[in-house]
């Protein structure tokens, strides 16, 4: 036990078990002592009729309790204060085997004791029954975001140093109720399972202690779905499936116009993507040229696979963002050159995918039927074009990746991933390329592989429970970006910055049409007789359409 255990504590209910017998203990020992201090002081004035001070008695009492001494007081010569020194040198003993107990012991031996004696106290917390991507991104989520978590892994020595790292954690078969009941299943709100096989044993389990449980169940397979939605799963998340879907949308995600609408001829929406190169890496929307540049309106961005629309100020970019730019074309050409390690995606129309899998085919599923698709597996299938391996050169001859676009990886395996991104950048320097990586830690190593967008499987199934839990509302990956024109009256008097200003309304002001020209300025005032540019999503952009006719 150290201070820092205890500088954010504000209550009990933040301690863990172990945490509250320590401080109780210590409460106690101080009460003894008191109490001894306050009754051996009255004795020797009554009874010994020799009346010193009362810090004279404390000293005796401690150097009698712990065996060190007795002071100049003895002998004794009645029979009741023998009787209470007999009584402090008994509970000295005791209280000397608890305080090795609690505290010595543990202090060398951390182990020694229940792992759920070091839980905080829980109410409406989540239960993890078990873990099988990376525990540690998961739990830092749920930390970051105030999440209360009880942790379970069969696995001993994982859950011992989940423990031993400050998490909320405990070992124990999640299948077994007892387990469920030190992980206070019945306080708990929702359970999360990823135990394969498992799950449906778990959730049965689960239920029956607490029927009011919101569920969420993992799985590699979309075959399971059915039959765990039967049982009372509420929610299921294939995460190769959900990945491969994400892959596929963003190589061929594009701002929809419909016919009619004028963006002007001098004015682009454009998507940018933050390479690994950049050195906006980890800065603040806020703090980089796309927000600075008045002339400049930022549509929306892509923050590890989450589409956000509009950013807010305090998003980080990664290597991973893309940001979706309005504004005149010279001035994103200016702001490209400004910002190195910056490139502009584009819409493809020629695409291999490699891996056939459930990721492979939820990509193949989720691109466009306008869009050329070239598929690659070491196996044969209905939906495979080319037999071979990803990371052999003939294999990606074979599949044309010299006239392909773009390219999505999605192969179980990180280290043929690693190789195929490597070889297909030696092949062609314009493709765009997409992977899936499963180890998080192999984010860093695609992109020095030189690969343009990465998801990891830890890090989104991480971020999409957390906010599962949470209740956060994220706009769909999914969802196309749609440009409408709309009268100007609502925001008229206002200049487009502050109507976009503190706005999470999922839709921005792009611009202002007026006779003929889109100026998109952030200081334009918007005049009645205008026309405004609106980009959202199609959802937000129907529920804009409803407000402003009053239907």
């Amino acid at each position: 036990m150290v201070l820092d255990d205890f500088i954010d504590v504000r209550s009990l209910d933040d301690l863990s078990r172990h945490e509250r017998l320590l401080v109780l203990y210590a409460l106690g020992l101080v009460g003894i002592i008191l109490f001894y201090t306050v009754v051996y002081n009255t004795g020797m004035r009554t009874l010994e009729g020799d009346s010193h001070s009362i810090f004279r008695s404390f000293q005796t009492v401690v150097e009698t309790m712990t065996t060190t001494g007795y002071g100049a007081d003895s002998p004794w010569s009645t029979p009741w204060m023998n009787l209470l020194v007999v009584t402090m040198q008994l509970s000295g003993i005791a209280i000397g085997f608890f305080t090795l107990r609690l505290l010595i012991i543990p202090l060398f031996e951390r182990t020694t004791f229940d792992l759920g004696d070091r839980l905080t106290s829980k109410d409406d917390h989540v239960v993890i029954c078990e873990y099988r991507q990376d525990s540690d991104i998961l739990l830092d989520e749920l930390e970051r975001l105030g999440i209360d978590y009880v942790l379970i892994d069969s696995g001993e020595e994982e859950a011992t140093r989940l423990s031993n790292d400050g998490y909320q954690a405990i070992s124990g078969d999640p299948e077994e109720s007892a387990t469920l009941e030190r992980a206070m299943i019945d306080d708990a709100s929702l359970v999360i399972t990823d135990a394969g096989d498992r799950n449906a044993s778990i959730v049965l389990t689960t239920l029956d202690l607490n029927e009011d449980l919101r569920v969420v169940s993992l799985t590699e397979s979309t075959k399971r779905r059915r039959a765990l939605m039967e049982i009372g799963v509420d929610t299921i998340i294939s995460p190769h499936t959900l990945i491969g879907r994400r892959l596929a949308h963003k190589a061929t995600a594009a701002v929809s116009v419909p016919e009619g609408t004028s963006v002007g001829e001098d004015v682009e929406i454009r998507e940018l993507l933050i390479r690994h190169g950049s050195p906006f890496h980890g800065v603040e929307v806020r703090e980089t040229p796309f927000f600075e540049r008045p002339n400049l309106t930022l549509v929306a961005g892509w923050f590890e696979g989450d589409l956000r629309l509009p950013p807010a100020p305090t998003d980080r970019l990664t290597r991973n963002t893309v940001l979706v730019v309005a504004g005149p074309e010279d001035a994103i050409d200016d702001v490209r050159e400004e910002v190195s390690g910056v490139r502009s995606a584009r819409e493809h129309t020629n695409v291999i995918v490699a891996g056939a899998g459930e990721g492979g085919q939820a990509a193949v599923d989720a691109l466009p039927d306008d869009v050329t698709i070239t598929t690659i597996d070491l196996e044969e299938g209905e939906a495979v074009d080319v037999v071979g391996d990803t990371s052999d050169p003939e294999t990606l001859t074979a599949a044309g990746i010299e006239d392909a676009t773009a390219l999505i990886v999605t192969v179980d395996d990180d280290a043929t991933a690693l190789l195929t991104i490597a070889l297909a950048r030696e092949r062609s320097r314009e493709i765009e390329i997409l992977a899936r990586v499963t180890d998080d830690e192999k984010v860093r190593t695609a992109f020095k592989a030189d690969a343009d967008y990465v998801l990891s499987v830890q890090r989104a199934t991480a971020r999409l429970l957390a906010r599962e839990i949470y209740g956060e509302d994220v706009v769909s990956p999914l969802s196309q970006i749609r440009l409408v024109r709309t009268d100007a009256a609502p925001f008229a008097g206002q200049s487009i910055e502050e109507a976009n200003e503190g706005a999470e309304t999922g839709w921005v002001v792009v611009g202002v049409e007026r006779e003929g020209t889109l100026q998109t300025d952030e200081t334009t005032r918007i005049d009645e007789e205008d026309d405004v540019l609106i980009a959202g999503t199609d959802a937000m952009i129907r529920e804009f359409e409803g407000e402003t006719t009053g239907s």
